[in-house]
């Protein structure tokens, strides 16, 4: 089976694209293209995987760079392969050849460019990456190496909606602490429970700072399961791991 990889008309002057799991080599609970190298999958169908991958993005294995995500707001510059990943959860550079990726299983990953500035950058933001910054400040880092801030576009790719995510009231106090106005992402669902709008809130943050423009190509990642992987979903049916899914662009 080919790969399915999923782009948007506002970064068409890059190479770039959101991965769904078909065409890859895994099997079982993992089957498609799993490249997740943290999960319990095969290490050596992984590498197949993420090399389909690297293919399709022109770039070798090795230039198919991605960090160790940590739920955090750290965002690295990079200008060269490494063997070590950093702690973080974006990367911006401005390097040909280089093509980063993030992965993720209900968290949004977010791909950016100034084409004009010739910056890139990758960003996986969950809930609490989003609430903390990563979006603002892989924003930064691509103005650091000479992007503007007025002429950069960002994609956010398949994500859980807001349909699919219910949350306690814990998690709704959090959001109210740091803004009143974050009520406006969250809907009312069965008794106590609320369902928050991550892709909602992602581009809200997007917007207020200042870029030129912001999207979501609008796929829930919970609710198609023979395209994406879920974290959620797989822990509502009891399985023991998931795949994750890969969103990456170069330059």
């Amino acid at each position: 089976m080919t790969l399915e990889i999923l782009t948007s008309e506002s970064l068409a002057s890059v190479r770039h694209g959101f991965f769904t799991r078909r065409g890859g080599a895994s099997s079982g609970v993992f089957a498609g293209l799993n490249c997740g190298q943290g999960s319990s999958d095969q290490s050596e169908i992984v590498a197949i995987n993420r090399a389909r991958v690297a293919k399709a993005m022109g770039v070798p294995p090795e230039n198919l760079l991605s960090v160790h995500q940590v739920h955090s707001a750290t965002a690295v510059t990079v200008a060269d392969t490494f063997e070590e990943k950093p702690r973080a959860d974006a990367m911006v550079t401005n390097t040909p050849g280089l093509a980063l990726s993030i992965l993720t299983a209900d968290c949004q990953p977010v791909l950016f460019a100034d084409t004009d500035a010739g910056v890139i950058g990758a960003a996986h933001a969950g809930w609490r990456g989003s609430l903390e910054g990563i979006l603002e400040a892989t924003i930064d880092a691509m103005c650091t190496l000479g992007a503007s801030r007025d002429a950069i576009v960002a994609v956010i790719g398949p994500a859980i909606s807001q349909r699919a995510y219910e949350v306690g009231p814990e998690f709704f106090e959090i959001f109210l602490a740091d803004d009143p106005g974050n009520a406006r992402f969250f809907a009312n669902g069965r008794e106590d429970r609320m369902h928050f709008d991550l892709p909602g809130y992602g581009l809200h943050r997007l917007r207020n700072a200042g870029i030129a423009s912001a999207e979501w190509t609008r796929h829930c990642t919970y609710a198609d399961p023979d395209r994406f992987y879920s974290y959620r979903r797989t822990t509502h049916e009891k399985e023991a791991d998931y795949g994750r899914l890969i969103a990456a662009i170069t330059l």
